[in-house]
């Protein structure tokens, strides 16, 4: 395991990377990065990863996400993140080991991409990023999501496969029954699987008393 990066060289790609988050939606901002970032070590730290290049991949992982909400998802922000962290890298005079482990991280962390995550690092970036997505804090970035595009508060009986994501269907149930609940059963440390398990508890907890509540049940 690889200690912390120079403290100089954290706090300038930090700072380059909440650049990209100025004007950022609540569900995917800055905030989100932080949580990322300290689930991400808090793993790395269990699994005796590289700490170093969790850190710069965390911080940089989401950096294309504005140009995907800008195209309403036809932009994998994976893709376009990864173009854009080698970038940054290359300039601050990384290694081309790093660089390459990075971008790997950056361009393989989505739920939803096509590339796998190989390396450890690039796997418990990927547990993170969905440990973020799941839980009480899940919850509360479907909500804001939904919000955002403004989809309806609930709809216990949507049909998803009748449904496209950025409209007013797309409500944090929907995300719960499109990739959600399915999240526990994708992770691929000791560690992240340990934590999902409360997380996932809870988030199936929390839709199904939103579903009695609705029903005025509860």
């Amino acid at each position: 395991m690889r200690s912390a990066l120079p403290p100089a060289l954290a706090s300038s790609i930090r700072k380059e990377a909440g650049a990209f988050f100025r004007g950022a939606r609540g569900s995917h901002d800055w905030d989100h990065t932080e949580r990322v970032l300290r689930l991400a070590l808090r793993i790395g730290r269990k699994e005796k990863a590289d700490l170093g290049v969790l850190t710069l991949a965390a911080l940089l992982h989401d950096i294309g996400r504005g140009e995907e909400d800008r195209s309403n998802g036809k932009v994998c922000h994976g893709r376009s993140g990864a173009v854009l962290a080698e970038g940054i890298l290359r300039q601050h005079g990384l290694d081309p080991a790093t660089v390459r482990a990075v971008v790997h991280c950056v361009r393989t962390h989505r739920y939803r991409g096509r590339a796998k995550p190989r390396t450890l690092e690039a796997r418990i970036l990927f547990d993170a990023d969905k440990l973020d997505s799941i839980g009480a804090v899940g919850v509360g970035r479907a909500f804001l999501f939904a919000g955002e595009v403004g989809a309806r508060l609930h709809d216990q009986a949507i049909d998803v496969a009748k449904t496209k994501p950025y409209t007013r269907e797309d409500t944090a149930y929907r995300e719960f029954l499109v990739k959600l609940r399915r999240v526990r059963d994708r992770l691929t440390t000791r560690e992240g699987r340990r934590i999902a398990a409360g997380r996932h508890r809870f988030m199936v907890a929390f839709f199904d008393r939103l579903k009695r509540e609705t029903e005025g049940l509860l």
